[in-house]
């Protein structure tokens, strides 16, 4: 039913946690508490809450995160969406 979630800080992983990387983590995590792969109809709200809940504050704690390497301390930030021009 669950599969692993992954570690989404560096070094462990090596580029930034992308939103689909929070994403995934939190929906694994409501699955795994929850029991339910899927919700039925009555509890889809409440799920898809949980996992907004869970996605933002995952957000925050990698925000907040200080990876220590040989230059001290940085934070890093979680990558942003990258927003393509339109093309006109």
């Amino acid at each position: 039913m669950c599969r692993s979630i992954k570690t989404l800080r560096p070094p462990v992983l090596p580029e930034e946690a992308t939103e689909e990387d929070i994403r995934a983590a939190a929906l694994q995590f409501v699955r795994k508490v929850s029991g339910f792969r899927a919700p039925a109809a009555h509890n889809r709200e409440i799920f898809e809450q949980a996992v907004d809940e869970i996605a933002e504050s995952t957000r925050r704690l990698l925000e907040g995160l200080e990876v220590r390497g040989s230059g001290g301390a940085a934070k890093r930030p979680v990558q942003e969406p990258v927003q393509e021009p339109d093309a006109a």
